[in-house]
């Protein structure tokens, strides 16, 4: 069925959409893991946020040093020191982000939801709910396989209503959101082949993280442009697991992942064979008309990183180059914002009942 493009001319939906969750006050949170890009990021927006109070952020290695010290964008905004994560009193806050390498949440996790605290995990440890295919890909034993059917996939866009009620939501992947969002609408509507599906993924050197790595280093990435994980990337079976879910069967995707020389961004380029004809660009803007965090330009436009640079938005553009059988996808993201940090302050929002834009209305920075 075509979607009339009638109703369809409005930009951005605004906010104002406040949740069913417990709203109503100022909710005490708690960062494990501050000190990483995506823990700058959160503390970044979550100072802005009128219904949060930061009260812990832990690090290990920089307990007993004030934030602004290590962040001076931060001076002025936050005052707390960094504290050892044995020491700190999580189990106070209302909820607790987990800016950290995988392995550390599904090992503290049941301790503060048993405690009444709600957890938001933007590591990968609560994102694939089959136990093997998490141990094959991540390279150890899962801590916490009781709690995977609990976790809620902290997309938005697809689970708003179970995030509202969910007492642990597994924030996506970066790859994973610009991709998913680009396909959803196409998949959903079962007018591509699902079996051949591909993305073409670039990323900026920050979703490497705050890590001192050689391939990272200024002198190996600028200037520079490569593939690589070509034969299999962590991201691959989170986005197949969430992709057949929309399908209601397997698909098919290949992965690519490249690094470019920039800092922030992804930019994903997807393909897909037409098996129905449709209205594409009215297909992609119904499907997204009421979501603030979702643009979709007209028809056969490009979208740029630095259009969404330090902002919430995926934006994302329609091609079908020459006429031809095959979709163009265009979608682009900020990985530490839409793709990390925002995604899991939007979660937020709605587990608490606050407007799902709180914190979240920054345009986006340019040049």
């Amino acid at each position: 069925m075509k979607v009339a493009l009638a109703t369809l001319e409005a930009p951005l939906t605004p906010c104002g959409r406040g949740g069913e969750g417990r709203g109503g006050g100022v909710i005490k949170v708690g960062i494990v893991g501050g000190t990483g890009y995506t823990g700058v990021e959160l503390l970044r927006l979550l100072v802005q946020h009128p219904d949060v109070e930061l009260t812990t952020i832990t690090s290990r290695g920089d307990a007993g040093v004030a934030v602004s010290d290590l962040f001076p964008s931060l001076r002025g905004r936050v005052s707390l020191k960094f504290v050892d994560p044995a020491e700190a009193p999580l189990t106070h806050c209302d909820v607790v982000f987990f800016a950290t390498p995988n392995g550390i949440a599904m090992r503290e996790a049941r301790g503060l939801l048993e405690a009444g605290v709600r957890v938001i995990d933007l590591s990968a440890d609560f994102r694939l709910t089959d136990v093997a295919t998490w141990e094959k890909w991540y390279g150890m034993t899962h801590a916490s396989k009781e709690l995977l059917p609990e976790a809620v996939y902290g997309l938005p866009e697809v689970n708003r209503e179970a995030i509202r009620h969910a007492r642990l939501v597994a924030n996506p992947g970066c790859y994973p959101t610009a991709v998913q969002l680009g396909f959803l609408p196409l998949i959903e509507s079962g007018c591509v082949d699902c079996t051949t599906l591909i993305a073409d993924a670039k990323s900026g050197v920050s979703g490497a993280g705050r890590k001192a790595e050689i391939h990272s280093l200024f002198a190996e990435a600028s200037d520079n442009f490569k593939a690589y994980a070509v034969s299999g990337h962590r991201h691959l079976p989170e986005i197949r697991q969430e992709l057949s879910l929309r399908a209601k069967a397997e698909i098919g995707l290949t992965f690519v992942p490249h690094l470019t020389p920039v800092i922030r961004g992804i930019h994903a380029t997807l393909y897909a064979r037409i098996t129905r004809e449709e209205d594409f660009q009215a297909l992609f803007e119904h499907r997204f008309s009421s979501e603030p965090f979702v643009d979709v330009l007209p028809w056969g436009k490009h979208p740029e990183t630095r259009s969404v640079r330090s902002s919430n938005i995926c934006r994302m553009a329609v091609h079908r180059p020459q006429g031809g059988d095959t979709l163009v996808v265009l979608s682009v993201i900020d990985n530490l914002v839409k793709g990390a940090a925002g995604q899991a302050v939007h979660n937020m929002n709605l587990m608490f009942g606050f407007d799902e834009c709180s914190g979240l209305t920054q345009v986006p920075i340019l040049p």
